[in-house]
């Protein structure tokens, strides 16, 4: 008999970027530039952006094995918030189930994002901890747009 592990964690990530509520959604909201800072320079990326639509994000770490995040979208409210749930598989198994909330929050000309995410993980696929340290990754890369792209605006 194998043994079945959950594990449940909740961590909140807080950025301050600066450019508008609007640009950093815009950042989440296009195909384009939601592929360049959230998915791997060689995985495959498909952004559906509306309530109901479907984000799949797959790729490979290594030679190991194939890893999909995808994530249908609950609801949006234009340059405010987002809210998803998603999925993480390795393979054909499931690791993580997840719920997270995204606020676009003006605060001094910029954007103060607050992402909050709850997850159940599973069998001991994934760690809470390299989940949060993920997810920040994540969010300097947008960063590393939102300055690529205030820059393209000049």
């Amino acid at each position: 008999m194998t043994d079945h592990l959950v594990t449940h964690a909740t961590f909140t990530l807080e950025r301050l970027y600066a450019a508008s509520p609007a640009t950093v959604f815009a950042a989440w909201a296009a195909p384009e530039a939601k592929a360049r800072w959230f998915a791997g320079l060689d995985a495959e990326h498909e952004l559906d952006f509306r309530v109901g639509g479907r984000e799949v994000n797959r790729g490979r770490s290594g030679g190991g094995p194939v890893l999909t995040f995808e994530s249908w979208y609950r609801d949006i409210i234009q340059d405010e918030r987002i809210v998803y749930t998603s999925t993480l598989s390795e393979g054909q198994d499931l690791a993580t189930v997840s719920l997270t909330t995204v606020e676009f929050l003006p605060e001094g000309g910029g954007t103060r994002l607050l992402l909050t995410e709850q997850s159940t993980f599973l069998d001991g696929r994934e760690e809470p901890s390299w989940r949060e340290q993920g997810t920040g990754t994540w969010l300097d890369a947008l960063a590393t747009e939102l300055l690529r792209s205030i820059q393209q605006q000049r």
